[in-house]
This record gives structure tokens, C-alpha cells and sequence, in this order.
């Protein structure tokens, strides 16, 4: 289907504020039926604001939003669902231990003539949207059985039987695995091709030139320019974001690497993974890629303490560690950051002050009273080391952007000065601003003599940062490749990688 030219949705000089923070500066944005288009931006750019406002969530404090041409004003995300705006977020919001049908119809069960709830009707419905869509799940498999990207695409059928007009897609390949990611390509074409207009968020931006047909930049706070796909490249839209270039965000500094810093022997969790053995070493970094599922984030737990294990050794500075749980991993010289950073790095509700001191209070205190002129100088010397955007010490974390609460985490293991750091994805969710300023923040640790674990779906990233590159395939390490291995003449070679981690051994 063609992109026709009149929109189906048209913000018009949306401005919204917050007590101190203007977050919306006279933002214009359109959609059009059957068009993806993408909206990019560092985080704090203001990309959640818009579409929070587009969703009812928070009312403008100046604009207008047109819908088909009508002048709407969206009370809420009842009334933005009913005028047929509907979202996908990154965190699937769907209801664990129902079924997909049930999900489909939460609440507003529809009811039989007797008043019980018409079971066939929700199956049939459900099934039939998921049919059309060509989506393989039954609309009676309970959702907690399902893979993550089943249920993100349980979520976007959920949304098309809403009858949606405009679907926003909230950086929807996050947690996908590389297979997963065609998948969901393919669906949202076939969305398009019903006339939805289409909202793409990622920082991905290879994604934005695979599957977008116009693109809408927004830097602090302020609309930048809109530009058709086809007539941009990566290197320009990264201008307009950030203001300034960044031609290689991989190209950091790599180290001789030193004495061994965490060994692992025949590491085994029956039915999670079984016989890891490596070597990490100071001033390196040690690559771990897998696709999703594959157990690189449960060995890393195990080796922190999180999570238990049935059998295998750990070494740490050539001396074997009998950790068992994350405060003897602390204080033996270990740091994870963890994946989901809001659920297991971060108190949000609590200020930056507290969050980048929490695992290192022990280090400032005495006889239970905790000094606080220390406590505040980490947070003021961390804040400007890494140059997080936070307006005072004492902000609370829920309110940083993605990239900022990342760096927060980084800092609270800054603090501790542990001597092997794992890094958990620690770009997900991250604008490419942030992206380079957390690489270079990696180089500055190896630098010191810091031994890193680097964990990453993200094939490029992982290849372009790693020393060496440990390839996970269902619980099994199925080869390590030296950097000269997957760098050839300059370019990466991603081919093998790939073999490794579908299980193809070699």
C-alpha cells in the first residue's frame, strides 16, 4: 500500500512542561497511513515525552493533537485506545499466568446470553487475529510458557484487534534474538500493508534503514528535521542527534592484557549450562555472545553469586573463591552490572546520592555511622568523571533518562573498585551518544588494569569492543575466537560467530 499524504495523526507545536524542565519545545510530528516512520534521538531528547503525551499519559501544556484531520484531546490511555492509538513497549505488558486469549479481552470478558463469559468467542476472535497476522501461537497457551518474542508479538495482535489506527513500536527488537528480529520485520509489514501508521523507536539505527520510510530527529527537547530514509545515511542522522560525529564509536584503545584476574573450571548448573571453562585477564576484554536463551547471563550470576551452581571452580586473582552470594562476590573484587538495570541495579525510587554508594557504604562508614562528605564527593566525582545528566546529587533515578541510569550503576561499581567487571548489555535501551561515551568509559577501566566481561546480543558491538570473544550456544561454550579471528582487514566477520551460536560446532 501506497503512503498517502494526508495524516492520520498530526502533533502540532506540542510543548510540554515539568517544574523546572521544559521537555517539549514546540514539537511537530506526523504520520501517515501505511508509513513507518522513526523517531530517534538521544535519550532525554524527549521521544517518551512525545509519545506519552500522543498516549494520554500526560496532557500538553501547549498544542494540538489532530487526529484524521479533528482536533482531539487525549484524557487519557482509555480514551487514546478508543480513538485507536495504541503502543508496544520494549517491557511486555501482558498478563503472565493468563492465556493469550484472555489477554486479548482483560477486562472486558465478553459474556453470553446467560451472563457467563464466552470462552469460544475469546478464542475464535484471538485466534483469527493471530491467523491473519500469521503469528504461530495458540490463543490458549498460557503466556508465561511463551518466548519473549512470541509475546511481543501477542502484544502487537492484541493491539491490531483493538483496531489501532497508529501503533507505536517502543524499541521492540531489544530483547530479540537475531532470528526473532526477521519475524517481527516481517509483521510489521504486513501491518503497514493494512494502512497502520506506524511509530518506530530504536537506537538501533541500522533498523531505522531496514524498515522505515521517513525518519523525525529530536535533540533536547526540540524538533530537528524529518527527512525521508532513502536520503540520509547513519553518519548524518548521528549529527543531527548528538550535534557532533562519531565515526567509530568502536574504535577504543586495546591493552596488552595482564596477570589472569577471574578463572573458571568446568562451571556447570544442570539444565542451564554445563562445563565453562576461561580465562580472564587484567586490562582485557573478554567478549560473551549468545543468542537469547543461550545462558551467558546465568553463568555470569552464578560466577557473581546470584544464582547457584552445581559443580566447578572459580578463581579469582589465582586464588579459588568459594562465592556464594553477591556480597562475598563484592567483596572479593567482583561487580555485575545486570541486564535489566531498573529491577536489579538500581533503587529508582531512591536519589543518585544513595544509588552510587549503595554497594560500598561498608567503605565510608564506621561503627554503623556513614560519612557523608565521603558519600557525597563519590557521587559529585563520579557525576563529572562519567558526565551524567542529572540536575543535583539528591535527583531520584526513576527520573534519568536510560543512558544516565547506566552510568549511575557504573558509578556505584566505580566506588567499590572491583578488579573484574561484568557488563550485562549494557547498551540496551542506550542512545548512540551514550552508547560511545560508556565504550570509552570501558577503555578508561582496561586502561587501569580492569579485567571486563562484556555481554551482548548485539553482534557488532561485542566484535568491535572484545579482545576475545566467548561464543555460548545453549549452556555450552562452543569456542573462543582471538580478535584477529573475527577482524579481517579492518572488517568484521560475523559469519563465524553466527555458526557458533546456532550450535554449529566447527
Amino acid at each position: 500500500m501506497g503512503i498517502e499524504s494526508n495524516p492520520i495523526i498530526r502533533l502540532n507545536n506540542i510543548v510540554k512542561e515539568f517544574p523546572g524542565v521544559r521537555a517539549l519545545k514546540g514539537v511537530t510530528f506526523d504520520v501517515r497511513p501505511g508509513e513507518i516512520h522513526a523517531l530517534v534521538g538521544e535519550n532525554g531528547a524527549g521521544k517518551s515525552t512525545l509519545i506519552k503525551c500522543m498516549m494520554g499519559v500526560h496532557e500538553p501544556t501547549s498544542g494540538e493533537i489532530y487526529l484524521n484531520g479533528v482536533q482531539q484531546r487525549v484524557k487519557d490511555p482509555q480514551q487514546a485506545r478508543e480513538l485507536g492509538l495504541g503502543a508496544v513497549y520494549q517491557d511486555v505488558n501482558l498478563a503472565q499466568s493468563l492465556t493469550v486469549g484472555e489477554n486479548f479481552f482483560i477486562g472486558n470478558l465478553p459474556k453470553t446470553k446467560w451472563g457467563t463469559v464466552n470462552w469460544k468467542y475469546i478464542y475464535k476472535e484471538a485466534q483469527k487475529t493471530l491467523d491473519e497476522l500469521k503469528i504461530n501461537v495458540d490463543a490458549k497457551d498460557t503466556v508465561r510458557h511463551l518466548t519473549i518474542g512470541q509475546q511481543e508479538m501477542v502484544c502487537i495482535a492484541r493491539t491490531v484487534h483493538e483496531k489501532a489506527k497508529v501503533i507505536i513500536f517502543d524499541e521492540p527488537t531489544a530483547l530479540l534474538a537475531n532470528e526473532e528480529v526477521g519475524i517481527l520485520f516481517d509483521l510489521i509489514h504486513r501491518i503497514k500493508d493494512m494502512g497502520v501508521g506506524i511509530i518506530y523507536i530504536s537506537h538501533r539505527l541500522e533498523e531505522i534503514f531496514q524498515i522505515c520510510d521517513r525518519v523525525t530527529v529530536l535533540k533536547d527537547g526540540a524538533y530537528v528535521e524529518t527527512l525521508n530514509v532513502k536520503d540520509t545515511n547513519q553518519d548524518d542522522l548521528v549529527k543531527l542527534m548528538v550535534g557532533r560525529d562519531l565515526t567509530n564509536m568502536y574504535d577504543i584503545e586495546h591493552f596488552p592484557k595482564g596477570e589472569c584476574a577471574l578463572k573458571v573450571e568446568n562451571l556447570t548448573s544442570k539444565g542451564v549450562f554445563e562445563n565453562i571453562s576461561f580465562e580472564a585477564y587484567k586490562g582485557q576484554i573478554l567478549g560473551m555472545f549468545g543468542l537469547v536463551g543461550a545462558g551467558r547471563t546465568e553463568i555470569c550470576k552464578a560466577i557473581f553469586g546470584a544464582d547457584k551452581f552445581d559443580s566447578g571452580k572459580v578463581f579469582i586473582n589465582g586464588k579459588e573463591e568459594h562465592i556464594k552470594n553477591p556480597r562475598s562476590a563484592m567483596k572479593k573484587g567482583v561487580a555485575l552490572l545486570p541486564e535489566d538495570r531498573k529491577k536489579e541495579g538500581l533503587c529508582l525510587g531512591l536519589s543518585v546520592d544513595f544509588n552510587t554508594n549503595m554497594a560500598s557504604y561498608d567503605l565510608i562508614s564506621k561503627c554503623c555511622w556513614i560519612n557523608l562528605k565521603k558519600e557525597h564527593e563519590r557521587t559529585r566525582h563520579y557525576i563529572k568523571e562519567m558526565e551524567t545528566k542529572t540536575p543535583s546529587i539528591k535527583q531520584l533515578c526513576k527520573n534519568l533518562s536510560g543512558g544516565n541510569q547506566q552510568k549511575v550503576v557504573i558509578g556505584k561499581w566505580l566506588c567499590r573498585d572491583a578488579d573484574v567487571m561484568i557488563f550485562d548489555e549494557p547498551t540496551v535501551g542506550v542512545d548512540v551518544g551514550a552508547k560511545a561515551e560508556i565504550y570509552k568509559l570501558i577503555e578508561q577501566l582496561t586502561r587501569q588494569g580492569k579485567c571486563i566481561i562484556l555481554i551482548s546480543s548485539y553482534l557488532p558491538e561485542i566484535m568491535g569492543l572484545a579482545d576475545e570473544m566467548m561464543v555460548i550456544s545453549e549452556g555450552k561454550l562452543m569456542g573462543t575466537l582471538d580478535r584477529s579471528e573475527f577482524m579481517k582487514d579492518g572488517k568484521l566477520d560475523e559469519e563465524r560467530a553466527l555458526r557458533l551460536a546456532s550450535g554449529i560446532s566447527e
